[in-house]
């Protein structure tokens, strides 16, 4: 066809019609670059993303794990006060010796301030619980599969929960604390009166050991008399051991009838000093009438720690032992609660390690079995723990 027909086809043919021709050619060229382009940007399958800390994915992970700890905090922390209730509910019930019964007011105030001492028993485990659930939301949503899909790895996408597991941690460490220097001392004065059935605080045979590392003995001691006086003892024996003297071991051993605290020191009623033999127990001087106990130094909140450490040395704050410790460095026992009050809160990162893994298995129905299989390690962790602490 030669250029003169070309010219007259193009002539014959409407104006509009051969502009559209125009456009649908310029539309499809960019169509094709675009599409090169894409080709070109498509993302390798094996790479994995980096995500920015606090993103979407974080925070979405980080509501469905507050979600899940907020009822397993509830199922677990309520478990366990069922069980104590069970365990001790009838005891504290029971008529008193004048007929007359324990209040309701102490008997709720005492199981409101026993709360935080069973959430410290059991958090380690609502942590483990939590991440489960969390991850078996995630699984049975398929959002695990799309995250992954998408260049994420598993540890990235569950550092949200492991990161949560070492807060929680120095929030149980500093809770712990927080409880030893608050409401133990009232919670104490509360248990007394519902396990003594009585009004008056009052503990006997306690062993103190002062600064000096002299041991002092307390027959009955009265933190808080009903008459509102100060702290008392009756029946106090204190041995502090001397040098070599008379070219023989001796100590002195001080015993009275009764002490009361003077806010600095001790009055006491009835005091004797002696200085006696260590070998034959003999008397090397003539007994000394004293009135006030020189050379110790222990508190009525000494006594107390000492008591505590005596019933429930669990619930001793990591500072109370440290200060046990240091008086009396040979017992065992001081050292074994000092290492389980620095690891037992590390069981909220160390079981979300061993924990989690178990939830990533994709059959369908399976995430049952695997948080029951974590109900199961922490009852294998609790055991292996009361026994190891019991053994020290």
């Amino acid at each position: 066809m030669t250029k003169r027909k070309i010219r007259r086809k193009a002539s014959r043919q409407p104006q509009g019609q051969a502009q559209r021709k125009a456009q649908r050619k310029t539309q499809r060229k960019p169509q094709r670059n675009t599409q090169r382009k894409a080709v070109q940007r498509k993302p390798d399958p094996g790479a994995q993303r980096s995500l920015p800390l606090g993103g979407r994915i974080d925070r979405y992970v980080l509501a469905h794990f507050a979600q899940s700890y907020l009822t397993a905090m509830l199922l677990m922390t309520g478990l366990f006060m069922v069980i104590d209730m069970a365990s001790n509910l009838a005891d504290y019930l029971e008529p008193w010796t004048d007929g007359t019964s324990v209040p309701a007011s102490v008997l709720l105030r005492f199981y409101i301030l026993t709360l935080p001492y069973l959430f410290l028993q059991v958090a380690p485990f609502v942590t483990l619980i939590a991440g489960m659930f969390t991850v078996a939301k995630m699984l049975k949503a398929r959002e695990v599969t799309a995250v992954l899909s998408a260049g994420v790895s598993a540890r990235r996408m569950l550092l949200p929960l492991f990161f949560s597991g070492m807060v929680l941690a120095v929030g149980m460490f500093l809770m712990r604390e927080a409880v030893g220097q608050g409401v133990a001392r009232e919670r104490e004065v509360l248990l007394d009166v519902l396990s003594k059935q009585r009004f008056e605080e009052q503990y006997s045979d306690l062993a103190v050991i002062e600064e000096t590392g002299s041991p002092v003995f307390l027959e009955r001691f009265y933190p808080r008399p009903l008459d509102g006086g100060p702290p008392r003892v009756e029946g106090l024996t204190a041995i502090l051991l001397t040098d070599t003297r008379y070219g023989t071991a001796t100590y002195i051993r001080i015993d009275a009838d009764e002490a009361t605290w003077t806010g600095e020191g001790w009055d006491l009623v009835g005091g004797v000093r002696a200085i006696i033999d260590q070998s034959s127990q003999e008397h090397l001087h003539e007994d000394e009438p004293i009135t006030y106990l020189d050379g110790y130094e222990f508190t009525p909140e000494l006594a107390l720690t000492y008591k505590r450490a005596q019933a429930a040395p669990l619930e001793l704050s990591f500072s109370e032992v440290q200060e046990l410790m240091a008086r009396d460095p040979d017992d065992m026992s001081y050292q074994t609660l000092w290492h389980y009050h620095l690891t037992f809160p590390l069981a909220n990162v160390i079981l979300l390690l061993i924990g989690i893994p178990l939830m990533f298995n994709y059959e369908r129905g399976r995430s049952t079995d695997r948080i029951a299989l974590g109900g199961l390690l922490c009852v294998f962790y609790y055991s292996a723990d009361f026994v190891f602490r019991t053994l020290g």
